[in-house]
């Protein structure tokens, strides 16, 4: 199975290309846009493994949810890369991708995400069930109220932990041998704010 995976959603951007068991990947947290960086990205991992898009089995493109303008940029570039090779993509957020890092570095249960993805305060977040939680993303460190959770341990590392791509590749490879992939026309982004901007009359109503 060979699966090329792009993720832009967060503050870093990186590309990988799974082939079996060896993954080539790039990635980078700062500097120029991931729209100038993606592509570049691309044609770097497919250079070492002296392949083309042509050898592929599918694409696995990460849907956020993350940055509005990362989420569109992974999603336009995966669609036109199928489009062009006639592939087909699998969608993986971003939260899927953290959860592997945690499960594939072990220790205890990791807390990712411990319902639906949703918007909503951090105070209203509660664990599953008592126990010992490990705690991994930025999310644990952007608000206190998270990391106070009982019976969550964080680690430094964990959380500056950002998705990367080689996570993405080798779920959307279990999902391609799965047979879920689909057409990139069909492949849309996770927005968990529906709403980004009010109208000027519920501008001046918040004012009122």
């Amino acid at each position: 199975m060979r699966v090329l995976a792009l993720d832009t959603a967060t503050e870093a951007c990186s590309v990988a290309l799974l082939s079996g068991d060896e993954c080539i990947s790039r990635s980078a947290e700062g500097g120029r846009s991931h729209a100038q960086q993606v592509l570049e990205m691309v044609e770097a991992v497919l250079a070492e493994a002296e392949g083309s898009l042509s050898m592929l089995d599918g694409i696995a493109a990460s849907i956020g949810p993350g940055a509005f303008t990362g989420v569109r940029i992974s999603v336009a570039v995966a669609q036109g890369l199928a489009f062009g090779a006639g592939l087909r993509v699998v969608p993986v957020s971003t939260l899927e991708a953290l959860a592997l890092q945690a499960v594939q570095s072990g220790g205890r249960p990791a807390l990712i995400a411990s319902c639906p993805a949703s918007v909503g305060p951090p105070e209203s977040v509660v664990l599953p069930a008592p126990g010992a939680y490990r705690g991994i993303g930025r999310g644990f460190g952007a608000y206190p109220a998270l990391a106070a959770l009982p019976g969550l341990k964080l680690d430094p590392k964990d959380t500056t932990a950002l998705p990367n791509a080689r996570e993405f590749a080798r779920l959307g490879a279990l999902r391609l041998r799965r047979g879920e992939g689909m057409d990139p026309a069909d492949l849309s982004p996770l927005y968990l704010r529906d709403k980004v901007a009010l109208t000027e009359a519920e501008r001046r109503q918040q004012k009122a």
